[in-house]
């Protein structure tokens, strides 16, 4: 279909702009989403195979990963936010919370459930498969994808929404893995990425991009630029290391099924979620993204501090992960053709 060029030079400029972008995306093939996902895991890929080489030594890795959480995602958040103009829709600071938290209970609910069609039976087994399988990758791997295919705001309602996604992790998600109630957990919410969201929504809306210095703007920026590299960097560091005590011996049943709920059976219900939800656009695009991700990468590491089977939760991880290279794209693909953008 061709649009008339009359009527879209009558249009508003942000609107012909809005059916620009909607029309460059439906028309994507598989293969340049591909080429959209690929940047990302050849930097994780990257971290991998320095980390191997001796390069990247895991005595760095502590204190890279708090420059990463305490200073350079903080940047990265406050540069995202401020002046945002998608953060003036109510429905995008509200609801994306909302969206976040229920996204990730519904992975728990299925996850839980479907655990025994998979062979998972035994409890803390079943536990550990629900709390790794119901956790999307909603950071290192979310971000980059939103960032290349859709406009800067979108970011900053990503932002938002992740709120919603600590917010179950760290209740619904500790009480689920720990088979008790979180009591201390509430603490665990309240960390540098959070409360740094927080004070950027509360500058935007008292109009901190205009009165905050130019210099600082500037190097929040560069901060920031630095943060999501270095993140995917360790991310594969972190993989190369604990990938040499996998075993996949008598775990392709769990494997099989962690992979057909979060890259199979989730991604319809959240595509599902974003056609049908009542939300602005940008909270729709991050929906969709959501939708494609693998498995996050922190349930290994509360696996082994709450009683759960850290093995288990990497080899879930490791298997979804590997494979998302292949599904996100298609999963995109499908989204915004389904859905739209």
């Amino acid at each position: 279909m061709v649009i008339g060029k009359g009527w879209m030079d009558g249009a508003p400029t942000i609107y012909r702009s809005a059916v620009t972008i909607h029309i460059r995306l439906m028309s994507w093939t598989y293969l340049q989403l591909l080429t959209a996902v690929a940047p990302v895991f050849l930097m994780i890929g990257a971290g991998w195979g320095f980390r191997r080489a001796g390069v990247l030594t895991a005595e760095a890795d502590g204190s890279l990963l708090r420059l990463v959480v305490n200073l350079l995602f903080p940047c990265l958040i406050l540069d995202t936010i401020l002046g945002n103009p998608a953060l003036n829709e109510i429905g995008n600071v509200l609801l994306a919370p909302a969206v976040g938290f229920g996204t990730v209970a519904l992975g728990y609910g299925v996850s839980y459930l479907a655990a025994p069609l998979f062979g998972v039976r035994e409890m803390r087994a079943r536990r550990t498969f629900a709390f790794t399988t119901g956790l999307y990758n909603y950071g290192y791997l979310a971000l980059p994808m939103v960032q290349s295919l859709f406009p800067a705001r979108t970011s900053g309602v990503l932002f938002i929404h992740n709120i919603g996604v600590e917010i179950c992790l760290w209740t619904l998600g500790v009480m689920l893995i720990r088979g008790s109630a979180p009591r201390e957990s509430w603490r665990q919410v309240l960390n540098a990425p959070v409360i740094t969201i927080l004070l950027a929504v509360a500058l935007h809306f008292a109009g901190g991009r205009s009165w905050l210095p130019g210099f600082v703007l500037a190097a929040v920026k560069g901060l920031g630029a630095a943060g999501l590299p270095l993140a995917l960097v360790l991310t594969g560091a972190t993989f190369a290391d604990e990938a040499r005590g996998v075993r996949m011996n008598g775990s392709v049943n769990d494997s099989i099924g962690a992979c057909a709920l979060r890259l199979g059976v989730l991604p319809l219900c959240f595509l599902l979620l974003a056609r049908w939800l009542p939300c602005p656009d940008e909270l729709r695009r991050v929906i969709l993204v959501q939708a494609a991700m693998p498995c996050g990468m922190i349930p290994v590491i509360l696996s082994k501090h709450y009683g759960g089977d850290p093995a288990l939760a990497l080899r879930i991880v490791l298997v979804t992960t590997a494979l998302a290279l292949l599904t996100i794209p298609l999963w995109i693909q499908l989204g915004l053709r389904w859905v739209g953008g």
